[in-house]
């Protein structure tokens, strides 16, 4: 399996105007969900243009539907039941996510097809020769949020094998669902194998009564389930991110905690590593990457509007290409420019930049 290019992007935009007051509109009840979606569809038919006319060849929607890039799927699955993030200042004045609330209160199923009808109108927009690419949260955060205490007993007196067995076949159901619609890639955004490189996030999880070293292990068997119920001829991917609310992380540390699980055991397609700075160590994990896989390294960030050089670029791909072989890497923007409704502080023109490098660079090191 091939990624469309060897440059891509991690799939969320900047929102425009008309949409956030459209959706707060919505919240108000002055208008409705289909005036807010008609709103919705017009943005993003927009910014499917934009990402062509850029140069991309992995289209997405924005996310423009959702405010949050995990909650507004997860609580449409069966059994799962979420609370709104809230937002904390700091002492310093700066902002971050709190991590929401997200339980499992009955049998984790399939309740309905999710991301069909959104995946449907983003492939009507889409120009022949570009891919339409969907992103789903990680099914690992019905797990890592909470740990044992958040998944009811009643419902899972155990939790393997039957809890993941029955969120595996609930993603199933929806990759199924999606590839009958036409839909030949998706991206899993994942969080917790990122904190779980961080030693403040790794003594969390022993709090909850979970082993920070076997967790990777069994999120790669959890996913592996994942990965057998995907449809032949799909591609799927994992994006590990360390946070991304208004250009602030949650989490720092390398890769090494994770990366054997991570790129040696999980059967997938492709991983989107951010490596925009020194939060996320340096490029050894990667000798894990084994052949028929690829590593698209998010080496341009979306946190600021400052501009990487192409020079510097070049250099750590160089540097990345030590560890796992040149034509097994690609390159990307570290994270999506709004993982939540509220956007990065980073400027809309900014956007087109950055993924301008991003595309010239890669077409410089691997050619066009």
């Amino acid at each position: 399996m091939q990624l469309p290019a060897r440059y891509d992007h991690v799939g969320s935009f900047l929102r425009p105007q008309y949409l956030l007051e459209a959706r707060d509109k919505k919240a108000k009840g002055e208008i409705g969900a289909e005036a807010l979606r008609e709103v919705e569809d017009k943005a993003i038919a927009e910014i499917v243009k934009f990402q062509q006319d850029v140069g991309l060849k992995s289209i997405t929607d924005g996310e423009f539907r959702r405010t949050y890039f995990h909650i507004d799927f997860l609580e449409q699955l069966g059994g799962v039941k979420t609370d709104i993030p809230v937002t904390v200042k700091k002492a310093d004045g700066t902002e971050e996510l709190a991590p929401p609330v997200i339980r499992v209160v009955d049998k984790v199923r399939h309740a309905k097809d999710i991301q069909r009808a959104d995946f449907e109108y983003l492939k009507g927009q889409v120009a022949a020769g570009c891919t339409p690419k969907v992103t789903i949260p990680s099914p690992t955060m019905l797990h890592f949020r909470g740990g044992r205490a958040g998944i009811s007993k009643t419902a899972y007196p155990e939790l393997d094998p039957a809890f993941y067995d029955d969120v595996a076949q609930a993603y199933g159901d929806e990759l199924r669902s999606l590839y009958d619609a036409g839909c030949r890639y998706v991206q899993m955004d994942d969080t917790n194998l990122a904190y779980l490189c961080d030693e403040k996030m790794r003594e969390a999880a022993r709090q909850r009564g979970d082993d920070p070293n076997e967790l990777p292990h069994r999120y790669a068997g959890f996913i592996n389930k994942v990965v057998a119920h995907k449809p032949e001829g799909m591609l799927l991917a994992m994006h590990l991110c360390r946070g991304n609310f208004k250009s602030t992380h949650a989490a720092a540390g390398n890769y090494e905690p994770v990366a054997e699980a991570l790129l040696a055991e999980m059967n997938l397609d492709a991983f989107f590593l951010e490596y925009d700075d020194d939060r996320s160590g340096d490029f050894r994990p990667l000798r894990f990457l084994p052949k028929g896989k690829t590593v698209v390294l998010g080496l341009v960030t979306t946190k600021f509007g400052e501009m990487e050089s192409k020079e510097d670029l070049k250099r750590r791909i160089d540097e990345a290409a030590k560890h796992a072989p040149l034509e097994q890497l690609a390159l990307s923007p570290q994270c999506g420019f709004s993982s939540t409704v509220h956007g990065n502080n980073i400027a809309v023109e900014a956007q087109r930049q950055k993924l301008r490098l991003v595309i010239e660079t890669a077409q410089e090191v691997w050619g066009s």
